[in-house]
């Protein structure tokens, strides 16, 4: 099945608030497996970046398992960005860790050879050109960083999307289900990440399907 773009941004309130009301705690919780997965000790202290971080469910996560961990939290949707700002203020112990950017990639915002630890969760499928993403990661991280970038795996077929949608989105509102539509056909395949992270010159990064719908990249940069 072949890829079908969508925008690169979730910018619309209803879009935000549909999204954060979303019960995303088994996909939210499976990042923080992963990430326990790379080397947990050098991310104690780490300096970290969430790129598409939308309303910073996992930045927070990230933040409460390493307290003495920082991290900047960058998303182009200021209605996203609104919802991680209140969810910060509900937690300002985490709040006082976290800056949130709002820009898109490539941003100047980001410092060069700055970041201990690159984030990414959902934000790969949205991009239009994915050497996007892969270019921020060399640019931004220092070498040999651990990265783990999440995001949503390309069905096979038509009637494999709408089975995900209907066992994921079951009762959700239509936003949120024609949104998760939407994202499955603009995703990518694993075998397409591989070829991405080739042509970027980063081949230390390994692509595992890690779920029924979901694509891990994960590893040390160069």
């Amino acid at each position: 099945m072949r890829r079908r773009l969508e925008p690169e941004l979730m910018d619309t309130t209803e879009q935000a608030i549909a999204y954060a009301e979303a019960d995303f705690s088994e996909s939210n919780q499976l990042f923080l497996d992963l990430l326990r997965r790379l080397n947990p000790g050098s991310l104690e202290g780490a300096c970290a970046l969430d790129l598409g971080c939308g309303p910073a469910d996992i930045t927070m996560r990230f933040l409460r398992a390493y307290p003495r961990a920082s991290c900047d939290a960058l998303d182009g949707s200021q209605a996203m960005l609104d919802l991680a700002r209140s969810a910060l203020e509900r937690s300002p112990g985490v709040a006082a860790r976290c800056r949130l950017i709002r820009d898109q990639i490539p941003s100047a915002q980001l410092p060069d050879g700055h970041y201990d630890l690159i984030l990414s969760n959902s934000l790969l499928h949205h991009l239009h050109d994915p050497q996007v993403l892969w270019r921020t990661l060399r640019q931004t991280a220092k070498p040999g960083a651990p990265v783990l970038i999440m995001d949503l795996m390309r069905p096979a077929s038509t009637g494999w999307v709408e089975a995900l949608v209907a066992t994921y989105t079951d009762g959700a509102p239509e936003v949120l289900r024609d949104d998760f539509r939407n994202s499955l056909y603009a995703a990518f395949e694993p075998q397409e990440v591989v070829a991405q992270l080739a042509a970027a010159g980063l081949e230390t990064l390994e692509v595992e399907a890690v779920s029924n719908r979901h694509l891990a990249v994960w590893g040390h940069l160069p």
